[in-house]
């Protein structure tokens, strides 16, 4: 019985976290510089995973342009530092950059983008951190990515 009412609280009160029930995710953002998702765990048996991102904001991507980036976390810092200086042509990502492991473009208001990648590049050892590389909202864009058992 207390099963009953405790379940339904845990998913009121801790949706920030999401289990993939399948090979693909969407996960959210808005006018805001946040993700509706600051945990995603990838199925061990997905060959390959796509992650999808809605931009379900008005602005445009260039006041207010999101991107979903995935990295080692020991990575993310630095990339997110270099991606700024690439500017939006490069969706402030450092051009050809190994420690980049998935990226969407930058989008802006009512858009989405989505990219898949092989799972085989993930380690069930290793953390990883997805980010959002538009300058400024890393710090408080991200999450973390991680591999079930």
């Amino acid at each position: 019985m207390r099963i009953r009412f405790l379940l339904p609280l845990a998913v009121v009160f801790f949706p920030a976290m999401a289990v993939a029930d399948s090979c693909e995710f969407t996960i959210g953002s808005a006018d805001s510089m946040s993700f509706d998702t600051r945990s995603i765990v990838v199925p061990a048996s997905c060959e390959s995973f796509t992650v999808t991102l809605q931009h379900n904001g008005r602005l445009p991507k260039t006041g207010m342009g999101h991107n979903w980036v995935l990295t080692r976390n020991a990575d993310t810092t630095d990339v997110a530092r270099a991606g700024a200086s690439a500017g939006i042509a490069n969706d402030f990502l450092p051009q050809d950059d190994s420690r980049i492991i998935a990226a969407t473009p930058i989008i802006g208001g009512g858009e989405s983008a989505s990219v898949t990648f092989e799972t085989a590049l993930l380690s069930k050892d290793e953390s990883y951190t997805y980010f959002c590389s538009f300058p400024g909202h890393s710090a408080m864009m991200r999450g973390s990515l991680t591999l079930a058992d």
